[in-house]
């Protein structure tokens, strides 16, 4: 591997979403800000919409690390259940002791009665829903039923549900319009602005470095440019190219990444698209929103 060479103690692109890479880039610094004020004013339900690749498990995390000191917080990384395994997954992360045998009836009572415990202590509980778009109506409506338990001014229980561009249209079945009106705020979370590529490059080689000697003006910045083309601000994408390049840096003995690096990389990566035309960009500045390549399904996601 190139790690020694390039003075790193641990693969600073690696695509496991961990926190401490965490970027926070105008989109992903935004939706955070959003998310701490809502919850920390008592809002029930909120959503995270977001293409694949955006990095919206690691703004799950790194919501959960933010709060872990004011919240009680679980998390439920694959939704895909039905409502009774979900009421018995929260009973886990919330550390409940269930005795058989079991019920709804006894579950939910359960449930209640350590929520009501969290709240006078005055410890509201988030419950995270990522992947939210693979959750089935009757969970969806039983989140919703969850969602109900109050005291006389708060909520005993908020949700935040991310999910992929999917999730709108599940959440927008008539069977489940209840719970699509509790929905208090809406955020969506695209990629990166191309001038931030080249500090994202930085701050992930940074926070892998051996120490604060470390170079890590490694990426030249005509390279940087080529990756934010080739990836369109994907995070995801940007990360399997600058690890590429990293190899191709390594192999040909040198410490720059340069354009014909990053050239080679999006060769050899699947779901990576030509750059934007003129007219392309000038319609994504119009839109407000970044134009993101559709990736092909091959199981995990952000």
């Amino acid at each position: 591997m190139y790690l020694r060479h390039f003075s790193l103690r641990e693969p600073p692109f690696s695509i496991t979403p961990d926190p401490a890479f965490f970027y926070p880039h105008e989109g992903a610094q935004a939706v955070l800000n959003t998310l701490l004020v809502a919850l920390r004013s008592g809002e029930g339900f909120l959503k995270i919409v977001g293409e694949v690749g955006c990095g919206k498990t690691l703004l799950c995390r790194q919501l959960l690390r933010t709060l872990q000191d004011e919240f009680v917080t679980a998390y439920i990384p694959n939704p895909d259940m039905g409502p009774d395994d979900l009421l018995m997954a929260l009973a886990r992360e919330l550390n409940i002791e269930l005795v058989p045998p079991l019920s709804r009836h006894k579950v939910l009572a359960s449930l209640q009665q350590r929520l009501l415990q969290h709240a006078e202590a005055g410890r509201p509980v988030l419950v995270c829903i990522d992947e939210a778009q693979s959750t089935r109506l009757a969970t969806l409506e039983s989140l919703r039923l969850l969602s109900n338990l109050e005291t006389e001014k708060h909520k005993l229980l908020q949700i935040v549900l991310f999910g992929q561009p999917e999730l709108d249209a599940v959440l927008a079945n008539p069977q489940i319009r209840q719970l699509l009106q509790r929905i208090t705020f809406s955020e969506y979370l695209g990629g990166m602005r191309p001038e931030r590529v080249g500090t994202y490059l930085a701050h992930r080689l940074a926070v892998a470095a051996e120490d604060a000697l470390t170079d890590i003006r490694v990426f030249e910045p005509q390279a940087a440019a080529a990756l934010a083309r080739y990836s369109r601000g994907v995070p995801r994408l940007i990360n399997v190219l600058a690890h590429k390049c990293l190899l191709l840096a390594y192999g040909e003995n040198t410490h720059r990444v340069q354009v014909r690096h990053v050239e080679l990389a999006a060769a050899d990566t699947p779901g990576v698209l030509p750059p934007l035309t003129r007219w392309q960009r000038w319609w994504q500045r119009l839109r407000g929103r970044p134009t993101l390549p559709r990736q092909p399904r091959t199981g995990a996601v952000s």
